[in-house]
């Protein structure tokens, strides 16, 4: 008997919180429905596709995108707010910088040829959230390959090269092309498309209907 399967397409930038909510909600969903159809796949979408090779200092960063400290402490409440309710601790004080993610996206997609793809994901996002590294910075990239049973040596040397580099920014750019302004994008079997970091109850229901889907 063949199993069916069902894509799970995620756009996603490991520097994005609403990304780490909406992924830790969807495995919520997940752990509830061990024989869910879904076949996960990663991404890269750029938040900040212009921001300098090297990043730039977080505060500076929050500062300029949302009109001054006020702007940006208005801004991150929801977040914070979020991140709780999904059991998450962001530990905004370790963060001081925001990172160029074209590495990361990198890093994402060399792991995916391991099937090794959501272990880099998820490491990318609690190194950046929780221990508040540097997720530009290749020597951190390595660190995070090996922590995962990537062979960092091969992973830093890829890094020092321009593999894949446009490979990313080809996606990223396709992304845009096909609509998508913002992340996460979840898009479901190749069709419908579900913006934002939606709870698991949602996740719950679009299971229990492709499940219905499927049977029938």
């Amino acid at each position: 008997m063949t199993v069916q399967t069902v894509a799970l397409d995620i756009l996603s930038d490991p520097i994005c919180p609403w990304c780490y909510i909406g992924k830790t909600h969807l495995e919520k969903a997940l752990a509830q429905v061990p024989d869910h159809p879904f076949v996960i796949q990663w991404h890269p979408f750029q938040l900040n596709p212009e921001m300098p090779e090297g990043g730039m200092d977080r505060r500076a960063y929050l500062e300029a995108k949302f009109g001054g400290q006020e702007g940006a402490v208005r801004a991150y409440a929801p977040v914070v707010e979020h991140a709780r309710s999904a059991g998450l601790e962001i530990n905004f004080e370790a963060m001081q910088r925001t990172p160029n993610t074209l590495d990361a996206h990198r890093l994402i997609h060399w792991a995916g040829i391991e099937h090794k793809q959501h272990d880099a994901v998820d490491a990318l996002f609690r190194a950046y959230f929780v221990e508040g590294r540097d997720i530009g910075d290749h020597e951190v990239l390595g660190d995070i390959a090996d922590g995962i049973g990537l062979d960092a040596s091969v992973i830093l040397r890829l890094l020092g090269s321009d593999a894949d580099r446009q490979n990313i920014i080809d996606r990223d750019a396709s992304a845009r092309e096909m609509g998508v302004n913002s992340v996460p994008t979840f898009i479901v079997g190749g069709k419908h498309a579900v913006p934002g970091a939606q709870p698991p109850e949602l996740w719950l229901k679009v299971i229990e209907e492709l499940s219905q889907q499927l049977d029938a």
